[in-house]
């Protein structure tokens, strides 16, 4: 019996000196029946030329580009439309995909479509991100561990708002880099929304949740990847990315009384970052006035947690 295809997309943006480590970590999975598709969006350096090179010969990848840059989220779409695979999944081009994430990945979503009954799952990878001081942080899939399953508009709560249930195990959220679903199931929720740049994979997410989806992990390390700085994630582009999240989702946001607090929680972040803590004390103040009963939780769930982090990444600067 022949195993599904399944289409392993890849987005490429000025990524010349990444891009043949994501294809080569494609072309060598143990999975047999793949076709791999390279989408190009417009980018400035040799790009096209590397990944021309590193398909050359190969009869299950090809390339396709853009005339328009069109960001993550159109690009995406554009491999969705090309896809023939029964599955689909995303490697980012700067990261390394291991040999079994395909087919590791197929055996929890076939696993848990029997389970759930229900072909409405998202499985993501576990994976090590890794810093240029040499710093690592492993990254633990959201439902790698527990016995229940995040799903439904809970687990848009808390994407949306940080709302967190007991039992769940939220890992490192909903990263498009280490997704897998059937090709169906992102089409007929979506797909991914063009009109934002940024947290695009959280939006998906977001509307699969509330469509019933449930979201599942590997408890198995499947992908390196490398974090790297661009303009595109400054703190300004954060903001301005997460509020326009909410602003989509100010709707539902509204219906549960929490629209103010999803539109200014990411301030919060953003004053941090640009370390201005007057600034930071006077929007958590607002909050706090507003919604004593969500943001004390919320801050010292994430704030010690986020200090932590940095506070390794600095220590691994100077050793």
């Amino acid at each position: 019996m022949t195993p599904p295809l399944v289409t392993i997309g890849i987005c490429c943006y000025n990524a010349s000196e990444t891009i043949s480590r994501a294809i080569n970590s494609a072309l060598n999975q143990d999975w047999l029946n793949l076709e791999i598709i390279i989408a190009d969006d417009l980018s400035a350096d040799d790009s096209r030329e590397v990944v021309l090179e590193a398909i050359a010969g190969k009869t299950n990848a090809k390339l396709i580009t853009h005339d328009n840059n069109q960001g993550p989220a159109g690009t995406r779409n554009s491999i969705i439309k090309e896809a023939a695979g029964e599955f689909i999944a995303f490697f980012d081009d700067d990261d390394e995909s291991f040999s079994n994430r395909v087919s590791c990945q197929i055996q929890y979503l076939q696993n848990f479509e029997e389970r759930l009954k229900t072909k409405q799952i998202a499985c993501y990878a576990s994976g090590v991100r890794h810093y240029e001081n040499g710093y690592k942080k492993n990254l633990a899939a959201i439902g790698s561990k527990g016995d229940e399953i995040p799903n439904g508009n809970k687990l848009a709560n808390y994407l949306l708002l940080h709302q967190k249930e007991n039992n769940w195990f939220y890992g490192t959220g909903t990263p498009t880099c280490s997704l897998m679903a059937r090709t169906e199931t992102i089409k007929n929720n979506g797909s991914f929304d063009p009109g934002l740049r940024r947290v695009e994979d959280v939006d998906f997410a977001i509307r699969l949740a509330m469509n019933g989806g449930y979201f599942i992990g590997t408890r198995e390390t499947l992908f390196n990847q490398y974090a790297t700085e661009a303009s595109d994630k400054s703190a300004e582009k954060n903001l301005e990315a997460e509020q326009t999240l909410v602003r989509k989702h100010k709707q539902y946001l509204t219906s549960i009384g929490k629209y103010y607090y999803a539109l200014h929680w990411p301030k919060l972040r953003y004053w941090h970052f640009k370390k201005n803590y007057f600034k930071f004390i006077i929007e958590f103040l607002g909050l706090f006035c507003r919604h004593p009963f969500s943001v004390l939780p919320h801050i010292l769930a994430t704030g010690p947690r986020r200090l932590i982090h940095e506070r390794k990444m600095k220590k691994a600067i100077f050793k």
